[in-house]
């Protein structure tokens, strides 16, 4: 590939700081959407087991708002604490309680490793031309923590053995059997197998007894965050001796050969292509490539696309007789055929669905978006039988969820190339008809199941009521 093709635009230097390798923590909100965040919060309490790298974080509710009902809180909280320990929280010595309000007014979230390995990553921030890069300490993710429902199974558990121990007040004697395992053989690998687990028990037991160290949390807007935030940036730069290596040397140190590196599956690796890369391919496979990465494109964004970027003397008319070989024309627009999204041998991520069963889901969605302008989710998951998760990536190939909780094409109908290409529109509309049968099999398939279970408790209501009532009188025919 020549040089000129892919020139440099911007070269930016990457400093690395080391203030806070030893502090900086990741925090990852796996429950939490998008558009929701912390930023804003009241945080009621942090912990911190430092040998565990464990963070537990109590954010505060708006018990005011409308949306909370503060009939379930107090139930929370009596739950959590009973009514004895609320009323005794005052005193000395007593248990200390969850919920100190009466109320349930926060909630707890708590960490989890995520990573064992993190020296591969790396916090980066961006300013005045330059990269800072700071090494983290630990990743976690943090999950709401509902601990107060076990403390209400363990304090039933008390009551209950508290009342059997006052009905029980004799012993009974029982014949115990004694067995001698031997040091050899079973006796010695369940031995063995006994230390491991003794081992294990022991490394969980002190993770258990590690105290939680109270910290103080400071807002992002405070003066103590913002000289943490500082040290973020590097203050040294003076050149590396790292970078006055040759290039091979800089490599093997950058990525070291690791051997426990896991293979990786070829067939489900989607390759990546650059604009270098997509002007050696021929016209078929830059089509092939522009519309699987776009999901659906309009003819005229085609073009624009292809004499933009790749060859300003693309011609349409060969552009547009190799369109249906890479895709299906949907009202107006083009999307990729499913075999170009889900390549032969091809497993979903999520749960392992052959490429043969997405492709089918995926021809079932396209056609029913030929028919109507919304599908839902729960529609498509029970004609096509796949999991949520698989459906959910079919349906986004080619659609969107609206604000109705509907799914939506990517586009709008182009009814300026209908009109235009009117060949084009009638030929994809006979593939529809040849395959209408077996789509419509598939909704047949889910409502006959409803019809069958109708039909056989009516056939039977009929019979048990043709059993009990008696015989109809018979009709005597009566001559004027």
């Amino acid at each position: 590939m020549d040089v000129e093709d892919d020139p440099i635009v911007e070269e930016i230097p990457v400093f690395l700081s080391k203030n806070l390798q030893d502090n900086l923590y990741l925090f990852q909100y796996p429950t939490k959407t998008e558009l929701l965040n912390n930023d804003n919060a009241v945080v009621v309490n942090c912990c911190v087991k430092p040998f565990t790298q464990e963070v537990k974080v109590d954010f505060g509710l708006n018990i005011e708002s409308k949306h909370f009902d503060r009939f379930k809180g107090e139930q929370f909280a009596v739950a959590a604490d009973g009514k004895s320990n609320l009323a005794n929280a005052t005193h000395k010595g007593s248990e200390r309680p969850t919920f100190k309000r009466g109320i349930m007014d926060k909630q707890a979230f708590t960490s989890t490793r995520s990573l064992t390995d993190i020296s591969k990553y790396v916090v980066g921030i961006y300013t005045d031309k330059e990269m800072h890069l700071s090494p983290l300490a630990s990743i976690v993710q943090l999950r709401p923590s509902l601990n107060y429902f076990d403390k209400e199974d363990k304090r039933r558990k008390a009551e209950q053995k508290a009342q059997s121990e006052d009905l029980d007040d004799e012993e009974v004697a029982q014949q115990v059997t004694v067995k001698f395992a031997r040091g050899t053989g079973a006796g010695a690998a369940a031995k063995k197998s006994k230390e491991q687990r003794g081992s294990y028990d022991k490394f969980v037991q002190r993770i258990v007894d590690e105290p939680w160290c109270e910290s103080y949390w400071h807002a992002r807007d405070t003066p103590t965050a913002e000289l943490e935030r500082q040290k973020l940036y590097s203050t040294n730069h003076q050149s590396n001796q790292s970078l006055s290596l040759p290039p091979s040397e800089y490599l093997c140190k950058l990525l070291p050969h690791d051997e426990h590196v896991q293979q990786v599956d070829t067939a489900n690796v989607v390759p990546v292509y650059n604009k270098a890369m997509l002007k050696t391919l021929p016209l078929l496979d830059q089509l092939r490539v522009l519309l699987k990465d776009a999901k659906i494109l309009s003819f005229s964004d085609v073009l624009n696309i292809l004499t933009e970027y790749v060859d300003p003397h693309v011609s349409a008319d060969k552009v547009l007789a190799l369109l249906p070989q890479v895709g299906i024309l949907l009202h107006g627009n083009w999307v990729p055929k499913s075999e170009v999204v889900y390549p032969e041998k091809m497993l979903s991520h999520a749960n392992g669905v052959s490429a043969e069963q997405m492709i089918r889901a995926r021809d079932y969605i396209l056609y029913r978006f030929s028919r109507t302008p919304f599908l839902y989710r729960n529609q498509v998951m029970t004609a096509t039988q796949l999991p949520p998760a698989e459906t959910l990536d079919v349906l986004s190939t080619v659609a969107r969820v609206n604000s109705t909780k509907r799914w939506e094409l990517l586009l709008p109908p182009d009814k300026e190339f209908e009109k235009k290409h009117v060949e084009l529109v009638q030929r994809q509309e006979l593939h529809w008809r040849a395959t209408e049968q077996s789509y419509n099999e598939m909704d047949w398939a889910k409502e006959t199941k409803r019809v069958r279970k109708r039909s056989t408790r009516k056939s039977e209501s009929q019979q048990q009521t043709t059993m009990t009532m008696p015989p109809p009188a018979a009709h005597l025919s009566t001559e004027a």
